[in-house]
């Protein structure tokens, strides 16, 4: 293909439709047509990337190889197409007025008065066309971000109304999602909320292509044909988006409507060959007809919402189907576990998975909750956090160490077993700042690591400040704690296990980034493997 072609999808009425989902059911559908496809997203907040967001606030935090904190859609993107993204794939406002705001200071605009059109929007249409010409990409999808009509949002729907003018007919197109509401009291669907979502789009020069409802119920043919009439897209154009029990099942829900075809018909593209879900499907069947059960818990301090460990649950998704494994994944928040109450909190686990965070908020709980495997052979995985509060509880229950701690809770600790990282001693700035992106780790042979890998030399992507203190090393590995992986660079210890136990490693990486349908992260599989093995004693 000589010239990139441009999707942009936007959304109405309400927030969290599922636009990333859309978006990545279709670019799997492009994908598996032969297509190499991208998807972006533009985020209408000021801050300058999601890192410094409470979990609370916004999710999980999603990190690239590049070291790009980034909305957690962008592994939903990964997921899907086992393409990675990188800072490209996400743009905030933030990002966006402190460019524009940097170029006015080095004088760049010639003392002209800045303004939001065309300055902001020339920025937002830039990035827009970044990854497109970078020359990978046949296909470049673009979720917006927010809701049409969001204040916050005006300039990215400007921005959108420009490039369609700019690239020509044929070259973009948009895609809105929208509801269908279903009222109980008059027990039908209602479509003026639509209607008036797509009046509000049109308001700002931008007409509808394709329109994907959001449904509880079947559309009749009578409502897709009120909705083309009246919303101004063709009757092939209106696409049913019914409730699924799993995200991944949604590819084929948009293959049966048709999204990709009409899609490529828009953009004047040949359909080439049926799309290849054979792997996809594979991953389907297993996923709905487990042979097996488990309870894994997942003990974190922000459980009351699971968009902060959605990477983790999808992890456990992909890792359950290579098992054939339905894994019923207990959250339990750290804050409220103790030595009184702990076996009752975790009775009837197979697995124990403890979860990355920041702050001392619930870690003694962690600790406790590692003592428990630990001790009562229970198969357990520390991610980040988890890794640093295994080696907290190892240094004070089997070294002696009693005031054992990370300087992150406890900076007056005499044994900071894990200390704050030399090159972040003088950082002041909060975003952006930590250890970031991919790293490599080399593995010891016949380690639980090595086992788990089948290789030497890994590469992981990381999101921290502390690490393992390296004046601990040697006398926690003399006392059963073995470092099984370290960064070459650094010298920094990336992972940790003991050898007298069914299945109990750390990693200060975070392995849930990398996991996907079509290639599932080891560990999570490993773990759950031996979630089954242990149940079956």
């Amino acid at each position: 293909m000589n010239q990139t072609k441009y999707i942009f999808v936007t959304g109405g009425v309400t927030s969290s439709l599922g636009k990333g989902i859309i978006a990545a059911s279709l670019a799997k559908l492009l994908q598996a047509r032969g297509y190499r496809t991208t998807i972006q997203k533009f985020d209408p907040y000021l801050n300058v990337d999601p890192g410094t967001l409470n979990p609370y606030e916004h999710g999980e935090c999603y990190v690239t190889d590049d070291g790009a904190e980034t909305d957690l859609d962008l592994g939903h993107y990964e997921r899907f197409l086992t393409v990675p993204t990188s800072q490209a794939n996400n743009v905030t406002t933030g990002r966006i007025y402190l460019s524009v705001i940097e170029k006015e200071r080095r004088g760049e605009f010639l003392g002209k008065t800045v303004q939001v059109v065309p300055h902001i929007t020339n920025e937002i249409k830039e990035r827009m066309q970044l990854l497109g010409k970078s020359g990978d990409f046949d296909i470049v999808i673009t979720e917006i971000g927010g809701t049409v009509g969001d204040i916050e949002s005006l300039p990215y729907i400007e921005s959108v109304r420009q490039l369609v003018w700019d690239l020509g007919e044929n070259n973009a197109i948009v895609i809105h999602l929208t509801l269908i509401p279903f009222l109980a009291a008059a027990g039908e669907l209602k479509t003026k909320p639509t209607q008036h979502s797509v009046k509000t789009l049109m308001e700002s020069g931008i007409k509808a292509d394709i329109l994907v409802c959001r449904t509880e119920h079947e559309i009749s043919d009578e409502i897709r044909n009120k909705l083309a009439l009246f919303c101004n897209v063709k009757r092939e154009a209106v696409i049913q988006s019914i409730d699924a029990s799993t995200i991944y099942e949604v590819p084929n829900l948009m293959l049966e409507e048709g999204l990709d075809v009409v899609a490529l018909k828009k953009l004047d593209l040949p359909k080439k060959a049926a799309p290849d879900l054979k792997q996809w499907n594979t991953f389907l069947r297993r996923l709905k007809f487990p042979k097996h059960t488990v309870n894994i818990g997942l003990i974190g301090k922000y459980v009351e919402m699971q968009d902060c460990y959605k990477s983790i649950l999808e992890a456990f998704i992909h890792a359950g189907a290579a098992n054939e494994t339905k894994v019923n994944v207990v959250s339990i928040h750290s804050e409220f576990i103790d030595t009184e109450n702990i076996t009752e909190k975790l009775h009837g686990l197979d697995a124990i998975l403890v979860a990355p965070g920041f702050g001392e908020r619930g870690i003694e709980g962690k600790i406790e909750t590692i003592r428990y495997a630990r001790e009562n052979k229970v198969p357990f995985f520390g991610i980040c956090l988890g890794m640093q509060m295994a080696i907290i509880e190892y240094s004070r229950n089997i070294l002696g160490l009693a005031d054992a701690n990370s300087t992150e809770m406890n900076d007056k600790t005499k044994n900071p077993v894990v200390n704050l990282m030399e090159d972040q001693k003088n950082v002041t700035d909060k975003g952006g700042t930590m250890r970031l992106g991919a790293w490599k780790c080399d593995i010891k042979e016949d380690s639980l690591a090595h086992k788990i890998y089948g290789k030497t030399t890994i590469s992981e992507r990381h999101r921290h400040r502390y690490e393992y203190n390296n004046q601990y090393v040697d006398h926690l590995q003399k006392a059963g704690l073995i470092s099984s992986g370290v960064n070459p660079d650094t010298g920094l210890v990336e992972i940790v296990e003991i050898e007298d136990h069914p299945f109990f490693i750390g990693v200060q990486y975070h392995p849930e980034y990398k996991s996907t349908v079509a290639n599932p992260h080891p560990i999570f599989v490993s773990f759950v493997a031996a979630a089954v093995k242990g149940k079956k004693k």
